[in-house]
């Protein structure tokens, strides 16, 4: 899963100001969704999402201003729940009293900002979203081969950094080696990097760590992207049946997205690195609508169809 964000890290992150007592900074937030208590503040708390991060701009704080004193506190004070890990003031405005005093009884945190709601509210939803994604780690390489983010997979010792370093010497860019961090960042959509600690490095058997981005130069090499097929390798077995024409699609899941996957076998005098470059412009064939092994399947039907066509 994500890791833990607290409010004293949104805090920093964008430069906010606490208001009131200093509490409270340590509440987790759960959710990338932020709300504008609206028809709260008008009394209706039957649905009130109280785990999300409270929302309060113009509107919000000149309908409060608009209402009688003790409709003011009572409403403030039901919307200052125990769950709510912070209240955010937008466009540097004053807050209410009473809702300084409700959020001190309950230990909330009360933030402001020079920022308008709405923009304010976007950067820090995006923030959100990334920091609290579904995460993994998978053992392999990820390299950006013409743009497909393609994930080398296979046992110990198969050559995935042999054939990620050929493909770096092909002009293709090193991603991750070894331990590949796997976001989840939005549905369908897999983001790839390397834990910092091992950025830029490839470990070859023999030879020891190099660093890519020194040998090759940036442009060998990049912090992210995204994972569009695993590519596993495994040793050559001869009773085993490998699709020679490319129908049968296999696919793995990683968190909550199906890839497909290609299971390429391993024997002396294969070029691993061209075969895998090959696979990914493929990938990009199939995407443009191009299918090579289906259309060279209905021109063998119609070929078979037709009997003068096998003359």
């Amino acid at each position: 899963m994500g890791k833990k964000v607290t409010v004293q890290e949104i805090m920093e992150q964008f430069n906010l100001e606490i208001l009131g007592e200093e509490q409270g900074l340590n509440r987790e937030v759960v959710t990338s969704d932020l709300y504008r208590p609206g028809l709260e503040l008008a009394g209706f708390f039957t649905y009130y999402p109280v785990e999300r991060i409270q929302m309060m701009g113009r509107t919000e704080l000149t309908f409060i201003s608009g209402l009688p004193w003790e409709q003011r506190r009572d409403r403030l004070e039901l919307l200052c729940h125990k769950d709510t890990p912070c209240f955010c003031i937008t466009r540097g405005q004053e807050v209410p009293k009473e809702l300084l005093s409700a959020a001190e009884a309950k230990g909330i945190p009360v933030l402001r900002t020079s920022s308008a709601t709405t923009r304010f509210t976007s950067k820090v939803t995006n923030y959100l979203e990334k920091r609290l994604a579904p995460t993994t780690t998978m053992h392999g390489v990820l390299v950006d081969i013409y743009g497909v983010g393609v994930l080398i997979a296979g046992s110990s010792g198969i050559g995935k950094s042999e054939t990620a370093l050929e493909l770096v010497k092909r002009g293709h860019r090193l991603v991750a080696d070894d331990a590949v961090e796997i976001r989840q960042s939005e549905e369908g959509a897999l983001a790839g990097h390397a834990p910092e600690l091992i950025r830029y490095l490839l470990e070859i058997r023999g030879l020891g760590i190099i660093n890519v981005m020194t040998l090759f130069g940036a442009g060998a090499v990049r912090e992210y992207k995204k994972v569009s097929m695993v590519v596993r390798l495994e040793a050559w077995q001869e009773n085993r049946q490998y699709d020679r024409l490319g129908l049968d699609e296999e696919r793995i899941r990683i968190i909550d997205t199906e890839i497909p996957m290609l299971t390429v076998p391993v024997r002396p005098g294969r070029n691993l690195a061209v075969i895998i470059e090959v696979a990914a412009m493929n990938f990009r064939l199939k995407r443009m609508g191009y299918h090579a092994a289906e259309n060279f399947t209905q021109r063998l039907n119609q070929s078979l169809s037709d009997p003068d066509d096998l003359d």
